[in-house]
């Protein structure tokens, strides 16, 4: 999900390319290869706040948006997922009977800009094993070089489709389920399978890999099945553009069957509100990242609750999966966003690949690396099965959760179909990112 523009953006990452060349050349603690030391993050002494005081510890960190960034609310609720995961893990006797996990020591709140991610990088880097999360993809992406050089794998807090090509992550992003560009794909069939085949679309998005991908998949649905893409409209948060009056005033020139929503919540409330007010009479879809159920004590509840669709590549909070029951029992408090559940699912993966790691006596994050490649996760029925490694993605295997906003239900949103595949998928080869940020 990226939102700066690409004037920012360029000027930005030509600025933090200097700063990666100081790190790289003033020396890391911890590159490619380099077996002299140990490597950071693991330690024999017990955890902070330890369930077992004989365990070791592993050090995890975490970059994200916290408090006043476009997703905070997202941020927040999939941080307090992972917190709660790995206290779990560790009262169920941690990694492999030896270590517990921390991931509070080392977390940053990168309020999703760039040169925050990367200052905040900096300054963990010296101290942990790997990253529990790495949430905005041209964030993650201007370290990554960084990331190479010191073996540091990460969950991925994103869903371009680049991470699902080694060619654009060097292999150290953990992905999970699908990216934004097969969502728009999946939900384009399920509209068309369960209300009515559209003759136009447009979408509106934010610049970049987040908006970008998932209009990419649109375009790409459209191609295939013959249906006009009228508009791909571009934005930004309300923070930088003040109002999303622009993208509603295309909207309705527009004039598509459906509109698709890849923004921040905020900002697609205001857009769908502001459009049925003025006239438009279609329908909208949207990208998870789009929904939280405080949209639905907007002014536009009513225009949402009747016309709104969103997509998710997790089982919600009314899911059955027992994934989904784990993640609401280790809750205290109903979260405010799908977040909670996300934070929980997508830690699967690194606990598969530390229990790997530490049955192969290969604690490091060289080793860890190395776990990837192979490693199949089992996320207990909440998201398909996951192979890390494959050339390409293997769309057939991709499925969505299809919701609705309803008041009466958990977090505003009630599930009406899970494992939806749908068959544009099938006509469909990915051989490299929709879209690059």
């Amino acid at each position: 999900m990226a939102v700066t523009t690409v004037r920012d953006r360029l000027l930005r990452l030509s600025a933090l390319t200097m700063i990666t060349g100081l790190v790289i050349l003033t020396g890391c603690s911890s590159v490619r290869g380099d077996s002299a030391r140990a490597d950071p993050g693991v330690t024999s002494e017990p955890c902070p706040n330890a369930v077992d005081s004989t365990k070791g510890c592993i050090y995890l960190g975490v970059l994200s948006d916290l408090t006043r960034g476009p997703f905070a609310a997202l941020g927040k609720d999939i941080n307090n997922g992972q917190l709660a995961f790995w206290k779990s893990v560790n009262e169920a006797g941690g990694i492999g009977g030896k270590y517990e996990v921390d991931i509070a020591s080392y977390t940053e709140d990168t309020a999703y800009e760039l040169r925050k991610h990367a200052e905040a990088y900096q300054r963990i880097e010296p101290h942990v094993l790997a990253l529990a999360m790495s949430f905005g993809t041209v964030q993650t992406q201007q370290v990554l070089d960084q990331m190479d050089a010191a073996n540091m794998i990460a969950v991925a807090g994103t869903l371009w489709s680049g991470w699902q090509f080694e060619n654009s992550d060097k292999g150290l992003l953990l992905e999970s389920g699908y990216s934004y560009c097969s969502e728009a794909i999946i939900g384009l069939d399920w509209i068309s399978e369960n209300t009515q085949t559209p003759d136009s679309i447009a979408t509106v998005s934010y610049e970049g890999d987040y908006g970008g991908d998932y209009s990419t998949g649109a375009k790409k649905w459209a191609s295939a099945n013959r249906v006009d893409l009228v508009a791909q409209i571009e934005t930004e948060p309300n923070t930088q553009v003040g109002n999303q009056d622009a993208a509603v005033a295309k909207v309705l020139s527009a004039g598509a069957d459906l509109v698709m929503l890849a923004t921040g919540p905020a900002e697609a409330g205001e857009i769908m509100g502001k459009a049925a007010l003025a006239g438009y009479r279609g329908r909208f879809l949207g990208s998870g990242p789009t929904y939280n159920g405080g949209l639905l004590k907007s002014p536009a509840a009513s225009t949402i609750t009747t016309r709104y669709t969103m997509t998710s590549p997790l089982d919600g909070w009314d899911g059955t999966s027992a994934g989904a029951k784990k993640a609401r029992a280790s809750a205290t408090l109903e979260p405010s966003t799908w977040g909670y559940s996300a934070g929980w699912m997508f830690s699967y993966p690194m606990k598969a690949v530390l229990t790997r790691a530490v049955i192969e006596n290969k604690v490091s994050r060289k080793g860890l690396r190395e776990a990837v490649n192979g490693l199949r996760v089992d996320y207990d029925g909440s998201i398909p099965e996951y192979v890390y490694g494959a050339p390409t993605p293997d769309l057939s295997r991709q499925r969505a959760i299809i919701e609705m906003p309803d008041q009466t239900a958990p977090l505003g949103a009630r599930t009406l179909v899970t494992d939806y595949h749908g068959p544009t998928q099938e006509r469909i080869t990915l051989t490299e990112p929709c879209v690059q940020p």
